[in-house]
């Protein structure tokens, strides 16, 4: 018979938070926090803006949209969903197609909250909106240039691929694109074997 768990009793006390640094890009504190067994110390946390991206796919539902990006932080390119930071006041959804449009020229035709997440729960507070857009419309060039090196409608059968070789680093990226598989089924990735390369 499983005993009666009490959540609480597993939970981490702030008793306050002092500002280290602030911008309107990242905020740095320092938390003063109580472990469940009576330890307490200092603990850093990171505040950022919320992201909303999204995993476009072409009107017959079997190609996605997807930019090859430089990054410079950790100095590396990769394939990722166009996406951006979500302004003050701004609706996420809102964020996701205004980003689609002014990164590739695209306009979904409809859109649908998939999930949010937060891609480092365990210290830096940063919701990502991830959504799918179905179809799309070329409304004009981007406005943004740049962003990419280059985008292309990529199969969604070659994305296990990309993935797997490591060409798919993004946090947001990787989920939608994941979540857009295990909605797609086998069909997806039909013809897909893991030798292929």
């Amino acid at each position: 018979m499983e005993t009666e768990r009490n959540d609480s009793d597993s939970r981490w006390i702030v008793h306050g938070t002092r500002p280290l640094y602030a911008s309107e890009w990242i905020r740095l504190d320092m938390a003063d926090i109580e472990l469940p067994d009576g330890q307490r110390y200092e603990h850093h946390t990171v505040w950022m803006p919320s992201a909303a991206m999204t995993a476009l796919l072409n009107d017959e539902m079997t190609h996605v949209l997807l930019m090859w990006r430089h990054r410079f932080v950790p100095d590396l390119w990769n394939w990722e969903l166009p996406g951006g930071l979500v302004d003050d006041g701004e609706d996420p959804a809102t964020t996701a197609a205004r980003e689609i449009e002014e990164e590739t020229g695209y306009r979904p035709r409809a859109l649908e909250h998939l999930v949010t997440f937060e891609p480092m729960i365990g210290m830096v507070k940063c919701p990502h909106h991830v959504y799918l857009g179905r179809g799309a419309e070329l409304v004009g060039e981007p406005s943004e240039k740049t962003e990419m090196a280059r985008m292309e409608l990529v199969p969604l059968a070659e994305v296990p691929r990309l993935i797997r070789d490591g060409q798919v680093l993004n946090s947001g990226s990787l989920v939608a694109l994941l979540h857009v598989l295990a909605l797609s089924g086998p069909t997806a990735t039909a013809g897909h074997s893991p030798e292929a390369g």
